[in-house]
């Protein structure tokens, strides 16, 4: 049951709270690490370290250390003590406590204090042992390849009154799909600040077979990552995400509504304004609104849109949520229909969305011919970052935050099947 090779369970005893294991190794000879005569044993020392917990107990594990001497009088090396994987040089924890440790940070929404209180040890200690695998971890060889799909994103890692590059981070995002078509987005880094500058620095660092590996590169309606992608990643394909694209839809109407709202009562939205009791379903696609949805909905038009202002916008709304819900050829005509009609639309808001959507025309098209890329898995791993981030009650310190990070969204996590 102690599954280690090598060792074997001398007592077991119950303390406080936990459970005392004493071991030892099965060396009964061993010979001298600098002349290779047979050593006599030279004493025992008692090594006290915290092991991964067991029957929901904590584990102190005693390991009766066998100390050597050489009998050799002309050898230089007089005592040595026995080494195993087990315990390390002056460890405070076993390697099965840290990698114990290490796997419930990355799969199990914890935190290091909970997990300190569950070995028994200070969190100081624990963190150490921690960070020293994690780095391990993240640095391993061969972590950054097979990225076919690239994402970027940015987020807020230190809420409050910093400068906006001391509390926004770009994280890079891996979204490729495996051979069944299903996402495991993992992320890869991130690097303080929000700018093209550290999107391009980062992807600088990178090797040439990991940017001619890269075929395509989601983002956000931001200039900044574009030019990125374009000196950088001069073979990818750049996509602007649907999602994004579609909210600009949403500001837009917004905008229309509120702006008709005050022209004509000369308020901001009250709770019995006709306008103001549909601003929900006004974003909602009207394949999913019900009879009685729409009813209400054409009697508030008729009653708060007096120059069909507010029913226009809506309408080029739908038509943008249209596009993409229509896959492949029929959806690129659609958007192609919008980004050339929406410019001369005599509403100015629309007109503006036309004119944002005409400047990013190759990524909005791109959507259709790429099979749908899309920025949806960097989102679903920052909302692993925002319960990491809240569980811990904030950071304080950026490498820590990012080794944080690195683990709960390295991709490990198993899939989850319907």
């Amino acid at each position: 049951m102690f599954n280690s090779d090598g060792m074997h369970v001398l007592d077991v005893q119950s303390g406080h709270r936990k459970l005392v294991i004493t071991v030892e190794t099965e060396a009964a000879v061993t010979g001298c690490p600098s002349c290779g005569d047979v050593a006599t044993g030279h004493g025992r020392r008692r090594v006290r370290a915290a092991d991964a917990p067991c029957f929901g107990v904590a584990v102190l594990l005693i390991w009766l250390k066998r100390v050597w001497r050489c009998v050799e009088t002309d050898c230089p090396q007089l005592t040595w003590s026995e080494t195993h994987e087990l315990v390390g040089t002056r460890a405070v924890l076993t390697s099965r406590a840290v990698v114990w440790a290490v796997d419930a940070l990355a799969h199990d929404d914890t935190t290091v204090s909970a997990l300190a209180r569950h070995l028994r040890v200070d969190w100081h200690t624990l963190w150490r042992a921690i960070k020293a695998d994690a780095t391990d971890r993240i640095s391993r060889p061969g972590r950054l390849t097979g990225v076919r799909t690239l994402g970027v994103d940015e987020h807020i890692w230190r809420p409050g009154q910093f400068r906006a590059n001391e509390r926004a981070v770009t994280s890079m995002v891996d979204l490729t799909r495996d051979a069944d078509g299903r996402l495991h987005a993992r992320l890869l880094d991130v690097r303080p600040g929000r700018s093209g500058t550290v999107y391009a620095g980062w992807l600088g660092e990178q090797t040439k077979d990991f940017i001619d590996a890269v075929e395509h590169a989601a983002l956000d309606p931001f200039r900044g990552y574009a030019n990125a992608i374009r000196d950088e990643l001069p073979d990818a394909v750049a996509v602007l995400d649907a999602f994004h694209v579609v909210r600009l839809g949403t500001q837009a109407l917004d905008e229309v509504r509120r702006r008709v709202q005050q022209d004509t009562l000369g308020h901001r939205g009250m709770k019995h304004d006709p306008l103001y009791k549909i601003r929900g379903l006004l974003r909602h696609g009207v394949e999913n609104l019900t009879e009685r949805q729409i009813t209400k909905l054409n009697t508030c038009l008729e009653a708060g849109d007096p120059d069909w202002a507010v029913t226009v916008a809506w309408q080029c709304y739908q038509q943008l949520r249209q596009a993409y819900a229509t896959k492949g050829k029929a959806g690129r005509e659609i958007a192609e229909k919008i980004i050339a009609s929406f410019p001369s639309c005599p509403i100015p808001e629309v007109a503006r969305l036309g004119r944002t959507l005409r400047q990013w025309r190759q990524q909005v098209l791109a959507y259709f011919d790429t099979s749908g890329v899309s920025n949806g898995g960097t989102e679903a791993i920052n909302l692993l970052i925002e319960k990491t981030r809240r569980l811990a009650h904030g950071f304080r310190n950026f490498n820590n935050y990012r080794l944080r990070i690195l683990l709960v969204a390295d991709g490990s996590r198993d899939y989850r099947r319907q």
